[in-house]
């Protein structure tokens, strides 16, 4: 072993070695207990950033160390390939998308090599390749022959300049595409949806069994799903005299037909409104101009929850009204920039004095605002505001309700909906049938052929996959394949007719909501095969918060659908769930002559600290003026903060920086980047090379023998077993791989102390300095692979055991407990381990520290915690 520590020669050796023995190639083997650990597989932009270093060494660690324990590991890697970024940048570098990410997935699979993660790379897969996703286009024919897959006319998001259809949560809070910017419209188009209504009351009580993973997240998901407990009834459109109306010309009586969770709230209904869609809107926008134009206005508004959140609350009256059902008062009617066809029926009930939408709205329009709840503690008005609470209520001004406590009133006035406006108690879902249709190119390809009258023939088993053209000129944001005839021509199956394929693309979702399952058996002829029911489920997950809603419950969903299909065994896909958080850094810039900033990188700048070690200033190297140090915040490419993993292994290699990601924040927070702190952890890392190169044969030869060792040795052994304790918890139980990293700096810090050389004080030396390269090795696996040859051993330290804490090395002769004089900490003192409540309280009386803070003074109790303190309380 070399005197210095030359990580590139290091961590070059020990890769090459590792591949050159199929060390992390792993297989089925039902003698062991097996372990899959799975990080979220990245999109191929190109380039590792430092949140994928974070990302994934979280996951080799786990890995590493489930696998020293015996386990049968199971960490593969691959790429979520499919997407809008590669249609950017093929549009901006004037290649076809394929090219593009092809590349970029190369270049991304030798830059994670580099960091040493201990992936099986023969699994690895990539979704825009047609073994891929040939099984998905095979299983959603399935989900469409059982009904579970389905077109229809949906409005919805559309973005004029990406030229798609977004997911509400793809529309920010303005009301503008995520991605574009661009301001949302409404669009009513054929769109294809999957079921997942059908799977919420699954979905809902699983999440409860789900107790791995984070609160928080387990939260978002139940309220995403959103059950509710109420009544949909009728609203009756009154005419002259009461007579009833028929607004849309189709023969049958128009209602208003809503969903209410307060059925003890309808007689406090001062008005009603609907959607612009709605069939009753667009009858009367064809005979009222201003009813007309705003129902045109509202096309132009996204239909997302954050944008009608934002957007201010507008209407227009439709001339109509409509019958109380509990009250008998006529109200108006008015359509709604604020109210979606999409959700429910298209129609609200509006109750202002007790919804503060509802409540804004009339008080913009003049309408009446009617109390019918009040709080049997403290009454309240509801000029000011809404009032909206149901605990510790009762109705008023609720004709034969009047009186009732909230309960009550909730089923006396469901009854009475039922009776008489056709009412429905009902269980409803927040949650909606997820669409999955995109207007985009580079995605997988909707298995369906439509015949001359428009109707939806699946692809047969035999013709997929429908391979998506690869070799495309592509111009702008249009599809390619829409207008490609090689592509859209074909016949319809079993018919030798006609045909034309769908050009829609399924939702890049579609894709992640499977691939962990793929893993599993990627050269499998189906879609999956055995060996999925042997490595599933996930054990453990890792990936970041903001998946928290979308991927994860559509891969809860996809994993129902496989198992209803009999595919899979299992009910859920994530034993245990790790939310990362982001890796911050300053940012820095100078404001522009038209007052936007213009960021500049770290390595654009002289940087100076101050005695802490924080930034003090920066100049701009090419002027040398200053710029402004920002805050810290997410590293990203728009501010311009971003470190770049490559670089930073390149200066002071992959161990130091896979150490440095996981050494300062437990991993659910975010990290900030200190270089500081990177040399912190480098130069430990030299320091343990030149300590453990340092054992010469006598070391390794020297017998450790537990009967004879003195208390300094005692107390050394006691320390190295502690720590393989802590170590040891921190990692299976807390994952705060921070605290474990301390507590073995700590260990190593005592043990380069340690000066004796007895032959017991060597082999307790020996014996340290042995489980912490094993503690070490998940973190930094390279520079510990050479410290265990170092220290003699000729076994691959990939393939030891984990170190076992030695119960009897932990136990102690005497113990030092603190003693406070009323509830102060004055002094310490030691007893023996077994030492009872009399012992200990009789030695710290008697400490002269301790005395001297409680002479003069009656003591009037002494309180013992075992192993812990002791309190006097004196006065």
């Amino acid at each position: 072993m070399q005197d210095q520590y030359d990580f590139r020669r290091t961590e070059a050796d020990v890769q090459a070695v590792w591949t050159s023995n199929d060390a992390f190639r792993v297989t089925e083997d039902p003698d062991k207990p097996k372990y899959y650990c799975l990080c979220m597989f990245p999109y191929p932009s190109g380039s590792l950033h430092m949140g994928h270093v974070r990302n994934y060494t979280i996951g080799d660690v786990v890995s590493r160390y489930k696998r020293m324990q015996g386990f049968n590991v199971l960490q593969p890697m691959g790429w979520d390939a499919f997407g809008l970024p590669a249609e950017n940048a093929a549009i901006k570098n004037n290649a076809a998308p394929a090219q593009w990410t092809y590349a970029n997935i190369e270049e991304m699979r030798e830059q994670l090599q580099k960091l040493g993660i201990a992936y099986d790379w023969t699994r690895e897969l990539a979704t825009c390749t047609p073994e891929y996703y040939r099984w998905e286009q095979w299983f959603f024919t399935q989900l469409v022959k059982k009904g579970l897959a389905y077109r229809k006319m949906a409005v919805v998001n559309w973005d004029p300049v990406e030229g798609t259809v977004l997911a509400n949560e793809q529309v920010d809070s303005n009301g503008c595409g995520w991605r574009s910017g661009a301001k949302v419209e409404r669009r009513e188009i054929p769109q294809w949806f999957l079921r997942i209504t059908q799977y919420a009351e699954e979905l809902l009580e699983e999440t409860e069994k789900l107790e791995g993973w984070p609160e928080s997240v387990r939260t978002q998901q139940k309220n995403w799903i959103g059950r509710s407990e109420g009544v949909e009834f009728e609203f009756a459109l009154a005419g002259r005299g009461d007579k009833p109306l028929d607004i849309t010309g189709d023969g049958v009586t128009d209602v208003l037909r809503v969903y209410t969770t307060r059925p003890d709230t309808v007689a406090g209904v001062t008005y009603m409104a609907v959607a612009a869609e709605h069939p009753v809107a667009r009858a009367m926008g064809k005979r009222n101009s201003e009813v007309a134009d705003f129902i045109t206005e509202c096309t132009g508004m996204g239909t997302s929850e954050a944008a009608m959140e934002a957007m201010e609350k507008r209407g227009v009256p439709l001339g109509i009204e409509a019958v109380n059902p509990v009250s008998g008062e006529r109200i108006p009617v008015y359509v709604a920039n604020f109210v979606l066809i999409s959700y429910g029926t298209g129609a609200v009930m509006a109750v202002p004095g007790h919804d503060q939408r509802d409540w804004e709205f009339a008080t913009r329009y003049g309408l009446p605002i009617k109390q019918v709840v009040q709080s049997a503690t403290n009454p309240v008005d509801v000029s000011e505001a809404a009032f909206t609470d149901k605990e510790n209520t009762f109705t008023i001004n609720s004709g034969e309700f009047d009186g009732l406590a909230h309960d009550q009133a909730f089923e006396a006035t469901a009854e009475h909906l039922v009776r008489v406006a056709r009412g429905e108690r009902k269980i409803n879902y927040r949650l909606r049938d997820w669409g999955v249709s995109r207007q985009r190119y580079w995605g997988c390809p909707i298995p369906i052929i439509y015949d001359e009258e428009g109707h939806a023939h699946v692809v047969p088993d035999e013709d997929l996959p429908v391979r998506l053209p690869e070799e495309v000129a592509y111009s702008g944001v249009k599809s390619p394949i829409k207008e490609d005839p090689d592509f859209i021509n074909t016949t319809v199956p079993g018919t030798g007719k006609p045909g034309r394929r769908e050009t829609d693309t399924l939702d890049t979702f579609f894709e992640s909501s499977w691939y962990y399952a793929r893993f599993c058996c990627p050269d499998a002829s189906t879609m999956l095969d055995e060996r999925a029911n042997y490595w599933l489920p996930v054990d453990q997950y890792i990936g970041g918060v903001e998946h928290a809603v979308l991927h994860l419950l559509y891969a809860r969903f996809f994993h129902k659908l496989m198992r209803d299909a009999g595919l899979l065994v299992s009910d859920e896909p994530f034993t245990r769930l790790l939310t990362q958080g982001m890796v911050v850094a300053e940012s820095f810039y100078r404001e522009q002559d038209t007052g936007k900033p213009e960021y500049y990188n770290r390595r654009e700048l002289d940087i100076e600290h101050d005695e802490r070690g924080r930034i003090a200033s920066a100049t701009l190297k090419k002027d040398g003026l200053p710029v402004t140090v920002g805050r810290i915040e997410k590293m990203s490419k728009s501010k311009n903060n971003g470190v770049d993993p490559l670089e930073m292994i390149e200066r002071y290699g992959a161990d130091t920086m896979r150490l440095f990601s996981m050494s300062d924040t437990p991993p659910h927070q975010s990290l900030e980047w200190k270089e500081g702190g990177v040399e912190g952890m480098h130069r430990f890392l030299k320091r343990v090379w030149r300590a453990i190169s340092a054992l010469d044969d006598s070391f390794m030869q020297a017998t450790l023998d537990i009967d004879v060792l003195n208390e300094e040795q005692k107390a050394l052994r006691r320390k190295t077993h502690e720590t393989i304790a802590k170590v040891t918890d921190d990692i299976e139980r807390r994952m705060t791989f921070n605290t474990a990293i301390a507590s073995m700096m700590e260990l190593f810090n005592e043990v380069s102390r340690y000066d004796d050389h007895s032959d017991s004080g060597k082999a307790v030396v020996f014996e340290a300095y042995g489980a912490l390269v094993r503690l070490l090795s998940p973190f930094v696996p390279h520079i510990m692979h050479e410290c265990w040859q170092g220290m003699g051993y000729t076994t691959a330290l990939i393939n030891e055991a984990w170190p076992e804490t030695d119960d009897e090395a932990l136990t102690r002769d005497d113990m030092d407990l603190v003693v406070q004089v009323n509830g102060k900490r004055r002094s310490s003192i030691t007893v023996a381990a077994d030492a009872g409540k009399e012992v200990c309280e009789a030695a710290a009386r008697n400490d002269p520290g301790v005395q001297r803070h409680i002479d003069g003074l009656t003591v009037q109790k002494v309180i013992v915690v075992p192993g812990r303190l002791v309190n006097i309380v004196a006065r």
